[in-house]
């Protein structure tokens, strides 16, 4: 792993900052929240390895944060802290899907120890996967073109390119259109109607059936009442991952 990105959600400036420059000053990039929304915002959108999460802030509290961020980010390494120390309060952050919880006041050396244990033991995110597969068609996902030897290039757009990454990264698990919606568009899916997905990846689905056979449609599969995953043709190349189980899915 490379330099650790922290996200720190905090709305106490003093805290915020002292515990920024305590991470600093241990090699880590950090980027500060004073909200809730925010934070969660940060988060989402950034190339994240750890968020630290204050409770009680304005906007969001820590525990609706840490539920909606696990919606999309389920092995997200999360450590709150918080001046709530009983029992029932540590339970029940841990319980919500936090990976440790720090009971302020805490020393700067207790939590860059807390913040290493947690990182040692979360695995590396995945290299970002910089080509694919479609029934043997190679796709340049960096010069965004699809290569078919007996067909000339067929460009891709960068939102396409980025759909077909997020489902690669996301190998075995059907992708809501409201992640999608925020990964890639950066809009939260509440009340946004969900026809920009499905018009860019029936875009997507046409370029792939021309320039890889029609039966690559099917290489962005429906998995129904869920979202997209990849279909069984892709594969990731250079990538060992395991294929998705497309025994739930179909197209559009």
């Amino acid at each position: 792993m490379g330099v650790a990105k922290i996200v720190v959600v905090e709305d106490e400036d003093a805290i915020r900052m002292g515990i920024a420059a305590a991470l600093d000053r241990a090699g880590y990039d950090v980027v500060e929240c004073a909200d809730g929304e925010a934070g969660l915002h940060a988060a989402r959108l950034s190339d994240v390895d750890l968020v630290l999460l204050d409770l009680m802030m304005p906007k969001m509290d820590g525990m609706t944060v840490l539920a909606e961020l696990r919606k999309t980010h389920s092995a997200l390494p999360v450590i709150i802290l918080s001046a709530r120390g009983e029992e029932d309060d540590r339970v029940g952050g841990l319980k919500g899907g936090a990976d440790d919880y720090v009971v302020k006041p805490f020393s700067p050396r207790e939590l860059l120890a807390r913040v290493e244990a947690v990182l040692r033991r979360t695995p590396e995110r995945p290299s970002p996967v910089k080509g694919l597969l479609v029934n043997g068609t190679p796709i340049d996902l960096e010069r965004r073109e699809i290569r078919p030897t007996d067909k000339p290039t067929v460009a891709l757009s960068e939102t396409e390119c980025q759909i077909l990454a997020h489902l690669a990264c996301n190998r075995g698990r059907a992708v809501a259109r409201d992640e999608l919606l925020l990964r890639i568009w950066g809009l939260s899916g509440k009340g946004i109607e969900t026809r920009t997905v499905d018009m860019h990846v029936a875009r997507l689905r046409g370029k792939l059936s021309d320039a890889c056979g029609e039966t690559a449609a099917d290489a962005v599969a429906t998995v129904r009442g869920k979202g997209y995953m990849l279909g069984s043709m892709v594969e990731s190349i250079g990538d060992a991952a395991a294929q998705p189980d497309a025994s739930e899915a179909g197209p559009a």
